[in-house]
């Protein structure tokens, strides 16, 4: 993994190649952010520029022994940790070694949690990063540096340490040895031991824009850059959601399938359906209906755009845009606004634990009244 693999934050990127190059790199770095940006991608970015032994152009040759090992995932002194289900009495990493190969053979950038459950076997697992983990941990930076001047460890979803791992990983941190390095990731900085977060040097990472996020799908997938930025702006910088709206069960492709119901039995007054369509929305739950809500929000808004006739400011999948050719005629300003406050009311609303049925079976009833003006 180099730096010009990540997509966006130029800046964190270059934080660390100044720390690396001036030799003063701390021995703890946190690289956090929202899930879905690239924290895991830029550690491991990270620990190939460390041991790189010849840096070109700010990034590493990706041709060296110690880059070749990188990319192999078998460098001798990288160490991973990451959360685990329990795997007899002294779960490590290491028992789900095969399993993390596989977890990082595919796009690291994406950073797929939900894909590393499967491969743990348990999606309703809560896999933590046990005790047992860092005894683990103090054997292997206690050794000597094999092949290079520095070891370093990259935690990935360091929140996910029990109690009794983070206590015996603040005294690590607190007085390593000069040749180690630690690279924590998280998706959650808050859920960190205190005492552990106040001894990293932190770095944040923020969200790719739509047209980075573009870029790298369709150079990584081999898609029309159009059709990239249609799929990667409703994601709002989540590089996972951005990949997984190419899929065509994606909650996208869901999403617009209900808001294409909702438009045509608003059309047709059909309550009776707009009932039936409320109560399948509310199964969503609070979250999944509020993604909902955000996503019907952005089509009122392209579709308006869509009367513009500037279709450079259109981000539309080709279902999507095929849906507006017909549909965008019935958006104008009299009706844009007060569409636009409906669905965010009733996001907010069900937020607040509203009744999710009873507030869905609003937004249709007055999206029968709005449709028409």
């Amino acid at each position: 993994m180099k730096f010009s693999d990540i997509i966006g934050n130029e800046k964190a990127i270059e934080q660390v190649r100044r720390m690396v190059d001036s030799g003063n790199i701390p021995h703890a770095l946190l690289f956090h952010g929202e899930p879905g940006v690239p924290k895991l991608a830029l550690a491991m970015a990270t620990a190939q520029y460390i041991h790189c032994t010849n840096r070109t152009d700010g990034d590493s040759c990706g041709q060296c022994p110690q880059c070749l090992q990188h990319q192999s995932l078998n460098h001798a002194d990288t160490f991973f940790s990451y959360p685990i289900t329990k795997k007899g009495e002294h779960p490590v990493s290491e028992d789900f070694g095969a399993e993390w190969k596989k977890f990082l053979a595919r796009d690291i950038v994406a950073e797929d949690y939900e894909r590393w459950l499967a491969l743990l076997g348990n999606t309703n697992a809560q896999p933590i990063i046990y005790a047992s983990e860092s005894d683990s941990i103090i054997r292997k930076m206690s050794l000597s540096a094999y092949t290079a001047k520095y070891k370093v460890l990259i935690m990935w979803q360091a929140d996910k340490m029990n109690l009794q791992c983070s206590n015996k990983m603040l005294k690590l941190i607190e007085e390593p040895d000069p040749d180690c390095i630690f690279l924590l990731t998280t998706d959650n900085a808050k859920a960190i031991l205190p005492t552990i977060f106040s001894r990293t040097q932190r770095i944040e990472l923020r969200k790719p824009s739509t047209r980075q996020i573009a870029e790298h799908m369709a150079n990584l997938h081999n898609i029309d850059l159009t059709e990239a930025i249609a799929l990667a702006a409703p994601a709002d910088g989540n590089v996972l959601q951005a990949m997984r709206n190419m899929e065509k069960g994606s909650e996208t492709h869901e999403f617009h399938k209900q808001f294409v119901s909702l438009m045509r039995l608003a059309y047709q007054r059909d309550l009776v359906s707009l009932k039936a369509w409320s109560e399948d929305v509310a199964d969503y739950k609070r979250e999944k209906s509020q993604r909902f809500l955000n996503y019907a929000a952005r089509m009122v808004r392209e579709n308006y755009i869509y009367n513009l006739h500037m279709p450079q400011l259109n981000y539309e999948t080709q279902e999507e845009s095929q849906f507006s050719k017909n549909f965008a005629r019935f958006i104008n300003e009299e009706n844009v606004e007060r569409m636009l406050q409906l669905f965010s009311d009733a996001s907010s609303d069900i937020r607040a634990n509203a009744n999710a049925k009873i507030v869905l079976f609003d937004v249709a009833i007055k999206t029968t009244i709005l449709i028409k003006r």
